[in-house]
């Protein structure tokens, strides 16, 4: 294995690069003639078109061409797809309202983009865009998800009634009503799921380049995959034979699931490359991301559970009601349904289960994949109304979640909505967490800090998400004579660390050294083919599909390896690189083997096409004091244990579970997205009104992890790039409310911002407290 295998905390090599100012993001780069594009966005959340003036704006100096949905329509380029449709409960198909790539007619929320506008200099172009005049007659917007199902709410699409995109079950609803009327006691809750923006680091950009020699495109964009780009834009956007586009993506400053999209912008600036055969550059400023980016998560959640006279919960219902915005995303409809519908049992013993979602239509930005997409909101709710289920019934909620878990010996597992847990020990990481928080110790801390003055409270949460199934994943091994190997895979790094992960794999497995070891990603006429980057899958999926590339690599030169050493394959032996005959010291390099086999080396293909998800797992344990004065959350200790199966790296392990344990905490505790009820205004659409997290709202992470192999990925592995993100909301609020629930408060929703809190004070001091 050495020092660079598998299981070994090896520093990132791609940090070297991107610390020193070496790294290749989309606005990095300026070819010679690049022009810029300025997009004139929606003032209204609701709005006809009844005329636009574009004199004023082709007359701006630099500016050199402005395009409308007219224009792209007589190039034939068509409405941007949704790619997930469902039927409704009673068989329908979904509503399915087309989504032009700019707006015909109507604009149905604040940023929707309207017109185009390319010059020489983005200076130009902002020139250009603020002069375009459009007469707009303002319609009646509807924003708050509790309102869009309201008979009086406004119409957004005709083909969607009411506003109901989709209509959507799981589970058997006659069992669980039945257990329900046989339970002890049914207990409700009703909670928040906020809305995110997803706010990368690295806002989103394109840079668009026609080849008339060629009649081919070229698009270099911020992605978390290439290839699904590429057969988007071309086959069902530019209507052009995939082959027609390449599509590139180099070094991305985070994604977050948001970069995985085709959006508007996209299909415009290629269309206005091949128009002007010049290159054409857009990048997103902050405040244009809040507006043109989709949104995350925005669920109001029912729940409710029947436990029966022992206190063991017996059946679960969820009914949800889920924001998809004010047109469906490529992957919207998607996320509140089986992306994580499924993970609403959560690690409990229940008999059966029902989830029902009401998907709305909304005069919002469209609401797609965040961060963990459907997972983290149905942990929340479920380790929420587990929580909340304890505190009615007089119990510990610790305690309560003991009784309930499904135990080790179980495993595996098939739950109430149908997936089969391969393995887990949720009891055991429980109390590895508490003990490693030091669950003993809180009552004299809480006590100390009554005497301060200030509440305290504890929290667990235990998630559980599914990942890393579905798609097949392939990758091209080359061990070429000069001394290096090479590896062409369709997942793409965001800043996960793929160059260092695939490396130990490929060092694991052939011995070669760490730096001899090149990653090649993001370039649809290098990497044949690729399904992506998301749901935790780059590593289960595609490092099982680099071992398998690896493997058949090494028997390839083993055979070489025999013929060259004049010795039978069963006799050769390999080690740190070489082989060798067995109980000799003949022996040849790998790299020289790859020299034998000819000019273009040893290179091989394999695939991984998972049968099943893997679900990783684990307990978040927060404590928090919460200001009696001021209602601010300050987060005193944070302890997570986690199963994610075999850890390749336990470095970058680490950091995607703090950065997702970070992007919780933000939604727990500061994130939301605010409109004006009356106008569909975006109140908190800058970063002086929207607030993320920052490196003092969280102490030191004290983070540990227990290898539970997953029996059905080939490595073991499990996934954990979302983890963090899915465990940290319920263990925050379940914090706050046990620092509050002396005061008779139960529940509390995100985020649970010092405003919330203080006005939830206030009412506990008066006696209205629930």
């Amino acid at each position: 294995m050495g020092q660079f295998g598998i299981g070994q905390a090896v520093l990132r090599k791609e940090d070297w690069r991107l610390v020193t100012g070496r790294g290749c993001f989309t606005d990095d780069l300026q070819p010679e003639g690049c022009l810029h594009v300025a997009f004139v966005r929606s003032p209204h959340a609701h709005a006809e078109i009844r005329a636009m003036d574009l004199s004023a704006a082709r007359a701006v100096p630099g500016v050199v061409a402005v395009l409308t949905i007219e224009d792209l329509d007589a190039a034939g380029i068509g409405p941007l797809p949704c790619m997930t449709l469902y039927k409704n409960r009673d068989g329908s198909p979904m509503a399915e309202p087309t989504r032009p790539v700019l707006a015909r007619g109507r604009v149905r929320f604040v940023g929707d983009p309207v017109v185009a506008v390319i010059a020489e200099s983005r200076h130009a172009a902002r020139d250009g865009a603020e002069a375009v005049a459009i007469d707009w007659e303002p319609l009646p917007a509807v924003v708050d998800l509790a309102r869009a199902f309201d008979p009086e709410a406004p119409q957004i699409w005709p083909e969607a009634p009411g506003n109901l995109a989709l209509d959507w079950e799981i589970g058997d609803p006659q069992a669980v009503d039945r257990l329900f009327a046989e339970a002890e006691r049914v207990i409700e809750l009703e909670l928040v799921n906020n809305r995110i923006v997803v706010n990368p680091l690295e806002t989103r950009a394109c840079l668009a380049e026609y080849d008339p020699a060629t009649d081919r495109l070229t698009l270099t964009v911020g992605s978390q995959g290439v290839h699904s780009m590429q057969a988007i834009l071309a086959e069902r956007v530019l209507r052009i034979p995939k082959e027609k586009l390449r599509v590139k993506t180099h070094d991305v400053g985070g994604a977050f699931g948001m970069k995985i999209f085709v959006f508007p912008e996209y299909p415009v600036c290629l269309h206005a490359a091949r128009l002007l055969r010049r290159p054409v550059k857009w990048v997103a400023e902050r405040s244009e991301s809040f507006l043109a980016d989709s949104h995350g998560r925005d669920h109001l959640t029912r729940v409710a559970i029947a436990v029966d006279p022992d206190h063991r919960m017996t059946a679960i219902r969820a009914q949800v009601q889920a924001n998809l915005g004010a047109y469906l995303s490529q992957f919207g409809p998607f996320i509140p349904t089986e992306c994580g519908a499924q993970m609403y049992v959560g690690v409990y013993r229940f008999l059966a289960a029902h989830f029902r979602v009401r998907c709305a239509f909304t005069n919002t930005q469209p609401v797609d994949a965040y961060r963990g997409a459907g997972r983290p909101e149905a942990s929340y709710a479920v380790e929420r109304a587990v929580d909340y289920v304890a505190r009615v019934l007089g119990e510990d909620p610790v305690a309560f979640r003991r009784r309930n878990f499904i135990p080790a010996s179980a495993m595996p597992y098939r739950t109430a909505l149908g997936y089969t847990y391969d393995s887990g020990d949720f009891a055991r990481l429980t109390e590895l967490a508490l003990e490693r928080a030091d669950l003993a110790g809180f009552p004299a801390r809480r006590r100390a800090s009554e005497a301060r003055g200030e509440l305290r409270g504890l929290g667990m949460a235990y998630y559980i998400e599914r990942c890393a199934g579905g798609a097949d994943e392939s990758a091209r091994v080359q061990v070429l004579p000069e001394g290096r190997v090479r590896i062409f895979i369709g997942t793409m790094n965001n800043g996960q660390g793929h160059e260092t992960a695939y490396a130990q794999i490929v060092c694991h497995a052939l011995g070669v050294p760490f730096d001899a070891v090149d990653v090649i990603q993001g370039d649809t006429d290098l990497v044949r083919t690729g399904r992506g980057t998301g749901g935790s899958r780059s590593l289960p999926v595609g490092g099982a599909a680099l071992e398998r590339g690896v493997r058949a690599v090494r028997e390839r030169a083993r055979r070489l390896a025999a013929d060259m050493l004049e010795a039978s394959e069963v006799d050769v032996v390999f080690e740190e690189g070489r082989f060798r005959v067995a109980g000799t010291d003949r022996a040849v390099g790998l790299f020289e083997v790859a020299a034998r086999a000819g000019e273009g080396g040893l290179d091989k293909t394999a695939s991984f096409k998972p049968d099943v998800p893997t679900f990783p797992n684990g307990c978040h344990v927060c404590e928090v004091t919460v200001d009696r004065e001021t209602g601010r959350v300050r987060i005193e200790r944070y302890t997570v244990v986690d199963d994610v199966g075999v850890v390749l790296n336990p470095l970058l392990l680490a950091g995607q579970v703090y950065g997702g344990i970070a992007q919780g905490v933000g939604q727990a505790l500061l994130e939301e997205v605010v409109f004006d009820s009356a106008t569909g205004q975006l109140l908190s659409g800058s970063l002086l009104d929207y607030a993320l997290p920052r490196a003092d709202d969280l102490p030191a992470i004290d983070f540990s992890y227990v290898e539970i192999p997953c029996t059905t990925n080939p490595l073991g592995l499990k996934g954990a790039g979302e983890a963090g993100a899915i465990g940290a909301p319920p263990a925050v609020i379940n914090a706050v409310v046990d620092a509050l629930a002396p005061l008779g408060i139960l529940h509390v929703d995100m985020p649970a911002t010092p405003k919330r809190l203080f006005r939830l004070l206030r009412s506990a001091s008066s006696g209205r407290a629930r």
